[in-house]
């Protein structure tokens, strides 16, 4: 990720979400209590699937993970976010390259776990009596090593792909991160091949597995339909409900971003649609599934209570 660059840049200047000084402190303040709810969020559903023998089922295996990727997610960001409210936010040209690793491997992490949910509720509306075979702990943990090696293989091809380029043309980077469109837009060399890198790379991962997802909820969708139980209608519609709202929010906003023709479109549009699913998305997650989920609910008042009297 280091290799020899010739480019004339040696440092990045972040300018952030806005310019507007009025704007500043209450976006500061805004963006610092999202990053601590997240924080305290995913790490203490993480704690409490941990701690509670329950909870140790592949569909909370698979919650705990994409918990994890949001901590790690927004930790990437967030921190380095907030000083660009308060003043020039200089980043080195290593640590952009490698913030833009780290960025592109968990979010694209986020895709493959969201998939790999689907798929795990698919089986368990659709096959419940096959669920524990074919949902076995082995196949769940090849399912994760999958989504970190894709996640790994996708971080490298961008960032190999931006490092080769020569940027001369300014440090300023018109966003509050080191993402690919700004980044393409200082370089004084052809970036034909990292578009291309960036359409299918993402293509694969955004597509791929909006296809997969669009057709385990279409059988899930059709499964629920023809159940007799109204009492198992409503817990299939509840189970499923929360994953089709995570999966709107972060594919929805990610697929605006960079499945365009090319990099040409607004930054200030491309700013907003990336705080969607790098900073409200992994802070909103854990509610999401936790809210409506009495599994969740339980497990919580047990430790609580078990807290409480000792």
């Amino acid at each position: 990720m280091t290799s020899e660059n010739y480019s004339s840049v040696t440092e990045f200047i972040l300018l952030g979400l806005t310019q507007h000084p009025e704007l500043q402190l209450p976006l500061f303040l805004l963006f610092l209590g999202i990053y601590v709810v997240s924080v305290v969020g995913n790490l203490g559903l993480m704690v409490l699937i941990g701690l509670n023998p329950h909870l140790h089922t592949p569909m909370y295996y698979f919650l705990f993970n994409l918990s994890f990727i949001d901590l790690c997610y927004s930790s990437v960001i967030i921190p380095k976010m907030l000083p660009s409210f308060v003043k020039q936010n200089i980043i080195s040209f290593d640590e952009c390259m490698t913030q833009l690793f780290f960025f592109a491997f968990f979010v694209i992490d986020e895709c493959c776990i969201l998939t790999s949910m689907a798929y795990d509720r698919y089986v368990a509306i659709c096959k419940p009596l096959l669920y524990r075979v074919i949902m076995s702990p082995q196949v769940c943990f090849m399912m994760i090593m999958s989504v970190y090696t894709m996640g790994f293989l996708g971080a490298m091809a961008h960032t190999v792909c931006m490092v080769r380029l020569t940027f001369c043309a300014g440090n300023i980077i018109n966003h509050y991160m080191c993402d690919i469109p700004p980044l393409l837009k200082l370089s004084c060399t052809s970036t034909s091949i990292n578009e291309l890198v960036v359409f299918i790379v993402v293509g694969v991962n955004v597509i791929g597995p909006s296809l997969i997802i669009f057709t385990s909820y279409s059988l899930i969708l059709s499964n629920i339909s023809c159940m007799r139980s109204t009492q198992g209608r409503s817990k299939a519609f509840s189970t499923c409900s929360s994953h089709i709202i995570a999966v709107s929010l972060f594919f929805g906003a990610s697929a605006f971003m960079y499945l365009k023709p090319s990099p040409t479109g607004s930054l200030d549009e491309d700013k907003v649609s990336t705080v969607f699913y790098t900073i409200v998305g992994p802070m909103m997650n854990p509610f999401i599934y936790s809210l409506r989920n009495k599994d969740v609910h339980v497990a919580l008042s047990k430790i609580l209570k078990k807290r409480l009297l000792t």
